[in-house]
């Protein structure tokens, strides 16, 4: 071992050790009562959450926008709050430790596939080439496609969460994110950016689109925890004029009523 490999694990062992107890304090791994069918997976949860359907196909929902990147141009940008911000060509990545990994891929529409073949580089080590700051605790995911979601790092940090390039033994194809997407097995599938193309570490929680549109900010597979309960104002706005017109149909029905028995 080098002094540069050894400085990198070092570097890991201090960030796994660090985020240790927040990581297994998530609900993917300490919910007492999760919900769901199946025996339990590798983290105790069932294996299907609820209200999912297995499937073995791998239906395709995006922004309406698949941008087509070639492997030339492909960047990965990794900055914020961090001490040192990277970008990474395709070449810098490839040359980075590879990681094989079966998980699985629950979408918030409603169907999971189970035991997918991934290979790719984990976030927790692509988060040690630039240092993350230790006042840092989100983590923002910005696709190609302008998409956008974030994660609490002890979401990030988990050793399943894989920026991928290739499933089930072939390349990520374009319409599934290739020719990089991030996958969170223990969180629904949105929270894994498609076309993935920076990482920016921040200090508080920053909604992305989805969080933006009415999704649940913590995703929690295991609870359903689908949709956000809070209403925006323009939600509230649109339910008081609902129930304005509603009212003033009332009172002129009361009125033509009074009229026609006079």
């Amino acid at each position: 071992m080098d002094e540069q490999e050894r400085r990198i694990v070092e570097a890991r062992m201090k960030l796994r050790e660090r985020w240790r107890a927040r990581v297994l304090a998530t609900r993917a791994q300490a919910d007492p009562k999760p919900r769901g069918t199946g025996p339990p997976n590798r983290h105790g949860m069932p294996a299907l959450p609820p209200g999912q359907k297995q499937t073995s196909k791998w239906p395709v929902l995006d922004l309406g926008r698949q941008p087509q990147i070639s492997l030339d141009e492909w960047r990965l940008r990794i900055d914020g709050e961090v001490e040192r911000p990277i970008v990474l060509t395709w070449a810098d990545f490839q040359a980075l430790e590879q990681c094989q990994d079966v998980s699985d891929f629950h979408c918030v529409t409603g169907w999971s596939k189970l035991d997918v073949p991934w290979q790719g580089v984990r976030l927790a080590d692509l988060a040690v080439l630039a240092s993350p700051k230790e006042e840092a605790t989100h983590l923002v995911c910005h696709g190609y496609d302008g998409y956008t979601t974030n994660l609490p790092l002890e979401e990030a940090y988990k050793s399943d969460v894989l920026l991928v390039h290739s499933a089930e033994g072939l390349p990520l194809t374009r319409e599934h994110g290739g020719p990089l997407r991030m996958i969170t097995p223990q969180l629904y599938a949105w929270k894994g950016t498609k076309w993935i193309c920076r990482l920016e570490f921040v200090v508080g929680d920053r909604l992305g689109y989805w969080e933006r549109n009415g999704y649940s900010n913590t995703a929690h597979p295991w609870q359903e925890d689908r949709y956000t309960e809070e209403v925006t104002a323009a939600q509230k706005q649109s339910k008081l004029l609902t129930w304005l017109s509603l009212a003033l149909a009332a009172c002129f029905g009361l009125l033509a009523a009074w009229g026609g028995r006079s």
